[in-house]
């Protein structure tokens, strides 16, 4: 792991396993997201979601609600990607103003994260192929003559991916609480409905 620490705050992109799949990631400036974004040929409107250890790493980035600790809990750690507003607006390719946060619920990737800070949480594969469960033979997949990606060895369960949603503070009427569900995952829109009305 320490050489894919040193790898990442350096600037380049390492491949590390998550409780779905491998996670493509790279530290939060820009010339380090102009590589990720070559290596996945992904085109650069398309955001990508930022990994976290904790809440309390994800406070340097983004503003956090009294409620939001008490909303994750209620539902399988690593389940939920949620929106927040930022504390200071990020590129673009972050979602500029709007971040999307993912706490890490793999001790692997948690223990990573811990010590790299907050980095990109994106698929691990070129855009439009099928992505792998094997965070090496991802790593491979993406290298090339130019650029050997470095991963943390681990094989990935698979599976559904987490939810997208938009915590309330993004939403267009911030002061009504509505959570927006943006890409039902594992957790279903009809439970992150059920948790706002006890919320009532």
């Amino acid at each position: 792991m320490e050489k894919a620490i040193l790898e990442i705050l350096n600037g380049n992109c390492v491949v590390y396993p998550t409780s779905t799949l491998p996670a493509l990631g790279c530290i939060l400036t820009s010339n380090a997201l102009d590589n990720l974004y070559e290596l996945k040929k992904r085109s650069h409107d398309m955001v990508v979601s930022v990994a976290v250890s904790d809440l309390e790493q994800a406070s340097d980035l983004v503003y956090l609600t009294d409620d939001l600790e008490d909303f994750l809990s209620a539902f399988p750690e690593g389940s939920i990607t949620i929106i927040l507003r930022a504390k200071t607006p990020l590129d673009e390719r972050l979602g500029g103003e709007n971040i999307a946060i993912r706490i890490l619920s793999n001790p692997t990737a948690k223990k990573f994260v811990k010590q790299t800070g907050p980095i990109t949480a994106t698929s691990a594969n070129i855009s439009g192929l099928t992505p792998v469960n094997d965070c090496q033979i991802a790593a491979e997949s993406l290298s090339n003559a130019a650029n050997n990606v470095s991963y943390i060895t681990g094989v990935c369960p698979g599976g559904t991916p987490s939810t997208l949603i938009s915590w309330y503070t993004v939403c267009k009427s911030p002061n009504s609480r509505e959570i927006e569900v943006l890409r039902e995952g594992l957790v279903k829109s009809k439970e992150i409905l059920e948790w706002s009305k006890k919320q009532i």
